[in-house]
């Protein structure tokens, strides 16, 4: 089931438009395995509010997008009772086993509202809840007239070591890996709608490849997306260590 958020449409744009939109599409249907929550850990408590709560609210802060849609799980309870519906933001039902198929279900959603296969879409985890708007300026500005898209990354500053894995409780270094040229990847990952639909529907029906995000779709397909430099700060909130450094943040930041 896909829903607009008090009155809120995707209506086509008119033909005259001078340039594609710009829609955010969070996928908000995991259930947080690793974090260590009681329950999705989108909807976990931090700083006093739903961690997702915080990111929707970054997004609204981006005067280029046109709109968010919130992928959920078909079974979800929690996005409503918490209060998290807004003016802005709409509602699919269609998220599946892995990010890659709430995505594409997403996707699908996006166009069923009137979305265009040429609009951009932006696409960032919930668990991003400390993304900066200006970040997502940023990368708007990067790609929006790019033939591809792009995404945030940060280049690695760590030396990396590569593990022999030989068990669990000891593992060793095997090699160290040369971290030129390397980077980490970050979310909002920003693509044409159509584009990332077929690139995702490619992926999904091959065995052979892990999907891990938008941007590994589309190198499937032999594209080589943008890298946008983004922030330290913009850390997905995984493991429960992670939410005790996001409450600081968040506490740290002035007032939008």
């Amino acid at each position: 089931m896909t829903s607009i958020g008090r009155g809120e449409s995707f209506a086509g744009r008119d033909a005259t438009a001078a340039r594609p939109r710009c829609f955010a599409l969070v996928p908000c249907a995991g259930i947080g395995a690793r974090a260590g929550a009681q329950g999705p850990k989108q909807y976990a408590p931090l700083a006093g509010r739903p961690l997702v709560a915080w990111t929707l609210e970054a997004l609204a802060q981006v005067e280029a997008l046109a709109a968010t849609l919130v992928v959920l799980a078909p079974d979800d309870a929690h996005f409503e009772a918490l209060g998290l519906a807004r003016a802005g933001v709409a509602v699919a039902r269609t998220g599946g086993a892995t990010r890659a198929d709430s995505v594409a279900g997403g996707l699908d959603a996006l166009l069923a509202l009137g979305a265009q296969p040429d609009d951009w879409v932006l696409v960032h985890d919930a668990a991003r809840c400390l993304v900066k708007p200006e970040a997502v300026g940023r990368l708007i500005e990067a790609c929006r007239d790019d033939p591809v898209g792009g995404l945030l990354a940060l280049p690695v500053a760590d030396t990396l070591k590569r593990s022999s894995a030989a068990s669990a409780s000891d593992e060793r270094v095997e090699v160290t890996v040369a971290r030129t040229a390397i980077w980490t990847a970050q979310t909002p990952q920003m693509f044409r709608i159509g584009a990332l639909r077929d690139a995702l529907r490619a992926g999904l029906a091959r065995a052979d490849l892990a999907i891990t995000d938008e941007a590994s779709a589309m190198e499937a397909q032999g594209l080589q997306p943008r890298l946008v430099r983004g922030d330290f700060e913009n850390l997905k909130v995984t493991w429960p260590e992670d939410f005790a450094l996001a409450e600081r943040l968040l506490r740290g930041r002035a007032p939008p």
